[in-house]
């Protein structure tokens, strides 16, 4: 069963998935290494983590030396393909005109999904994550407490390979002895920035992300995540074995040719697809979930992007993992006489709280860093430490005018130049006029190297105002009717920004950096639009109860039992926490409660 054509389908499959990203492969990992025939079906092109990465390209060889263009909307080594925030023939609307309640959809179209594109920091879910409604009064309660998925967690960080530090941290939960792996040694600008973050409070430690420092035990692992399934561990056994530690050269946002970094490909769909149970087809865009008359979801009904043929996919089993508003879009135009207001929306709450990570950044000039000697702080492609938020008491006391709290991510070191590197050289190191010549290659040796900077990440608690629905007359290329998307920043958030900002430029000055910008009063102009970061979860939240939720804590939707979410559509808020991996670990749970209630006859 391999990567297959629609001629090519199979009658029928114990689960039909969309989506190959985090979640969509963490599920079809889960099911076939069981025994389970899985279909995953993907909207965008076949693509080879290993072959088609430009991972060791200068930027001088790319066109434009690698800037940003339209159909590489983070410039051309990014290793993303047919994606985007805007993708031609696929349009989606916002119900305001005004910037700051507008929503941006990025979506990924291809093979692994947004698993190819991010940054691969993987924080954990803390216990208050899970209970906001209980500590603030505010959103909701999800149905579980941490320690009913903690136990996934280190599952996920064994299989998936994450580098990182136990801090004992509150509200950052450690993994259990021996899950992680050796975290590497700090940048320059992070040892910096934790020697002199005491100062103002920020309390600088190994960030938790998903690249190997060393090769993987594949004498121990196999058996822990499969015990009394050898075939399974002989799989797993020979596909770890094919990742190489990062040797710290270039940036992950490229691709991992050696597979030192996690994508869904190398840790998930290369050992699912060598059980022999599981077909993939590509370029097939999912349009509509299909019921039987009672009332069961009998599949996917798709079409064929190369071709514009409709076709459909049967299921015993039907799993949306599209992308959290992809698959509330599938949800909401999957009508029919008992749904419709769209599938599995008896509470009327498919498409409501949508909630994206709150943040806003700031950078300076670091005169300490001048002059320092050329050296590779390349890394693992990725900040190697971080600032977890450690305000709780003031949290829990109301002092600070927001629930929840942030993390800060470094921007700091002398990785490869780009294009813009020197951009502004001369107003930050205070010269009038233009540098050139033999002035200006000094001038460069000096700065390069001495800019730093921090963005946070913040918690976001549901809002009435935060939601989508279906465009009543846009549709796209395909005839599949789009998104409207409504968004709303409360005083919340917005509060959290303007301390956001302050915190940082504390920290900044505290280095003895040079803040460029002014301080600005006026949040709106600083916070990130919603969706901007990546992170948006919501649409179909899960809940202790069928008329405020669409999904109970399996991810299972209340109104068709065998009608599973995979990606973080059932998020019932977002933490200051990046969600991958606690979206991967939800995937797990829920494939493994679907596996027991398939063998029990209840779907």
């Amino acid at each position: 069963m391999p990567i297959i054509t629609p001629d090519k389908l199979q009658d029928s499959y114990d689960a039909v998935i969309v989506g190959s990203g985090a979640g969509g492969g963490q599920t079809a990992y889960t099911l076939t290494m069981e025994g389970l025939k899985v279909l995953i079906l993907e909207a965008g092109r076949a693509f080879d983590v290993q072959s088609e990465v430009a991972m060791l390209q200068l930027p001088s060889q790319a066109p434009l030396r690698g800037e940003k263009t339209p159909d590489k909307q983070y410039g051309f080594h990014d290793c993303s393909i047919n994606s985007g925030w805007d993708i031609p023939g696929e349009p989606y609307s916002n119900a305001s005109s005004e910037p700051v309640d507008q929503f941006r959809w990025w979506r990924q179209r291809m093979m692994g999904g947004r698993t190819n594109h991010w940054g691969r920091i993987t924080l954990r879910n803390g216990p208050y994550d899970f209970k906001p409604h209980t500590r603030f009064g505010l959103g909701f309660d999800w149905p579980i407490s941490y320690d009913d998925i903690a136990p996934y967690y280190d599952k996920v960080e064994m299989l998936i390979g994450v580098f990182g530090t136990n801090e004992g941290l509150e509200n950052s939960p450690n993994s259990s002895p021996g899950v992680l792996q050796p975290a590497p040694k700090l940048r320059v600008g992070e040892l910096y920035a934790q020697k002199h973050g005491k100062k103002v409070g920020a309390h600088v430690v190994s960030i938790h992300r998903a690249v190997l420092t060393k090769p993987q035990d594949t004498e121990t692992i196999p058996a822990k995540l499969h015990p009394g399934n050898t075939k399974a561990q002989g799989i797993l056994k020979e596909s770890m074995g094919t990742r190489a530690p990062c040797f710290w050269a270039t940036d992950c946002h490229r691709g991992c040719a050696i597979r030192a970094n996690y994508d869904s490909q190398t840790v998930h769909l290369r050992p699912a697809l060598a059980t022999g149970n599981l077909d993939i087809l590509p370029n097939a865009m999912a349009r509509e979930v299909t019921l039987d008359k009672q009332g069961r979801a009998t599949g996917i009904t798709f079409i064929n992007k190369a071709t514009g043929a409709e076709a459909h996919a049967k299921g015993r089993v039907v799993v949306l993992a599209a992308s959290s508003q992809e698959s509330v879009r599938l949800l909401l135009n999957s009508k029919s006489a008992a749904f419709p207001q769209g599938l599995a929306n008896s509470s009327g709450k498919v498409g409501k709280y949508i909630t994206d990570s709150v943040s806003s950044s700031l950078s300076a000039h670091i005169p300490a860093f001048e002059g320092m000697p050329v050296h590779n702080e390349d890394g693992a492609g990725g900040p190697h430490a971080y600032v977890p938020w450690t305000r709780h008491a003031q949290n829990s006391k109301g002092e600070l005018g927001f629930p929840g709290g942030y993390h800060l991510e470094f921007t700091s070191g002398r990785q490869m130049p780009s294009l813009t590197t020197l951009n502004g050289i001369e107003s930050r190191l205070g010269h009038e006029g233009v540098l050139f010549g033999a002035k200006l290659k000094q001038e460069a040796r000096r700065y390069y190297g001495c800019h730093l900077g921090f963005g946070a990440q913040g918690t976001m608690l549901p809002n009435d105002g935060s939601f989508c629905e279906i465009d009543p007359a846009l549709k796209d290329q395909w005839g599949i009717p789009v998104l409207r998307f409504h968004w709303k920043w409360t005083d919340f958030e917005l509060n959290q920004v303007r301390h956001q900002q302050q915190h940082i430029r504390e920290l900044l000055e505290a280095m003895g950096g040079k803040v460029a910008a002014k301080a600005d009063s006026d949040p709106s102009k600083l916070i990130k639009k919603g969706g901007e970061v990546i992170h948006e979860v919501g649409g179909a939240i899960m809940g202790a109860n069928r008329e405020t939720s669409v999904t109970n804590q399996w991810s299972q939707t209340w109104d068709v039992k065998n009608l599973f979410m995979a990606d973080g559509a059932p998020f019932a808020s977002t933490a200051d926490k990046n969600p991958t991996l606690t979206i991967m670990a939800f995937a797990w749970r829920m494939a493994d409660h679907m596996m027991d209630e398939m063998k029990k006859g209840n779907i």
